[in-house]
């Protein structure tokens, strides 16, 4: 390999998504430069075209092992490699405070919408509130009402379109959706009874789906795992793409490291185990629909 090409890898640093483009940049000018294809670095890798090139475009973040190998394959030297490494485990933490993905725009449902459009297989879990998925109008409008300081009041009915027309994949047969819902997010009330009526109706209705599973996790249920926070996991039509999401009070966070992914899908096996699905979870939504009719929600 030429000295040119070791020269331009520079030290790494910053976000994890501009590392992760960044990465790709680097990954797709040292190809270049060793003057290989795209197919022939894929031979060399052992993978197909399609992948380098998604991986050259920033579609996709290449695992550690792929890193290794690509480096391998145009005779990269080992500081290029080194710090190719550096770049891919920074590029797996991305952490996107809301001030920012709200920056110049009036709600960040699209950019969620463009990460769930790339799944394959989605699976939400959700202790405190029912999914964005599964919302009904006024649910969702009321729980973007409860953000003071995130959304301003007049960008609320965007929001809420954006987050109603995010639900149109579950129609789409080609992908499934999993939801796993604690009895507390379902008994959370951000408005009157009646809305939790209509909200539970809908939840029941599109769990009847064939590519729709609706699993909930009633009090006094003996614990498998215990129940942190909301997460989602992305699993990509290539596997390697697979993604965790997880929402905290000030920023997403997408979690990107294969080990660390792993823990997340351990932890939604585990909380599966303790939750009721098909026809008991529907006359379960039955039941909560009843008491808040009778106002004993």
């Amino acid at each position: 390999m030429s000295a040119g090409i070791v020269a331009v890898v520079t030290n790494a640093g910053g976000a994890g998504r501009e590392q992760a483009q960044r990465l790709a940049g680097e990954l797709r000018l040292l190809r270049d430069l060793s003057g290989l294809s795209g197919r022939e670095v894929a031979r060399r890798m052992g993978t197909n075209q399609s992948r380098v090139s998604r991986i050259e475009s920033g579609t996709a973040i290449p695992s550690l092992p792929e890193v290794t190998a690509w480096a391998s394959a145009i005779g990269a030297s080992a500081g290029v490699h080194e710090t190719l490494v550096a770049l891919a485990e920074a590029a797996f933490a991305e952490a996107q405070s809301w001030r920012d993905a709200l920056h110049r725009r009036p709600h960040a449902q699209d950019e969620i919408r463009a990460l769930e459009s790339r799944t394959r297989v989605l699976s939400t879990f959700q202790p405190s509130v029912v999914p964005g998925m599964l919302q009904t109008a006024e649910y969702a409008r009321r729980v973007f009402s409860l953000l003071p300081g995130t959304l301003a009041e007049s960008d609320i009915p965007a929001a809420v379109a954006g987050r109603l027309n995010r639900q149109l994949a579950l129609y789409e047969t080609d992908r499934n959706f999993s939801f796993l819902i604690t009895e507390g997010a379902l008994r959370w009330r951000p408005g009157p009874a009646e809305l939790m009526v209509a909200q539970l109706d809908r939840i029941a209705s599109v769990s009847t789906l064939e590519n729709v599973s609706v699993g909930v996790i009633p009090f006094g249920v003996q614990a498998a795992t215990m129940m942190t926070h909301a997460f989602v996991l992305y699993d990509g039509w290539d596997e390697q793409d697979t993604v965790v999401g997880v929402e905290v009070i000030h920023a997403h966070l997408l979690v990107k490291r294969p080990n660390d992914v792993a823990l997340y899908r351990q932890r939604w096996e585990r909380l599966a185990e303790m939750a009721i699905a098909g026809k008991e979870a529907r006359d379960f939504l039955g039941g909560l629909s009843a008491g808040f009719s009778r106002g004993h929600g």
